[in-house]
């Protein structure tokens, strides 16, 4: 199993800048992509950043050329830096561990692990 802990967030002006980190542990080579979502009130969930396992990114086009998702494999962590804020960044931003686990007898079984979620609050 895969635990995610995420941490940063805030409230922020409008063309201010944030990072949020998440760390991994457990089954951390099981991990084929790390990834932030966003879900806005009263809005659906939105993928807004990847990364995979050999460090290739998307972006959304809502945020892309703000946001950069990078990562410290030797922290086990992904990190989600924002910057040019908005207020139509205003959300609660989850990191997600998409993967594959493999049972005894090798029968894979793909997963998506989620992170608490944290608040980010872009206000003038």
């Amino acid at each position: 199993q895969v635990q995610l802990v995420q941490s940063g967030g805030g409230v922020v002006q409008p063309g201010g800048s944030l990072r949020l980190s998440c760390v991994a542990s457990g089954s951390i080579n099981s991990i084929n992509t790390m990834e932030w979502y966003r879900q806005a009130p009263g809005k659906e969930r939105e993928l807004i950043a990847a990364i995979t396992r050999d460090g290739s990114t998307n972006y959304a086009d809502s945020v892309k050329r703000r946001f950069t998702i990078s990562r410290d494999s030797a922290k086990s962590t992904v990190y989600l830096q924002m910057v040019s804020l908005k207020l139509d960044d205003t959300a609660v931003y989850s990191c997600a561990a998409e993967g594959l686990h493999y049972s005894h007898d090798g029968v894979p079984t793909a997963y998506r692990l989620w992170g608490q979620g944290t608040q980010v609050t872009v206000s003038s």
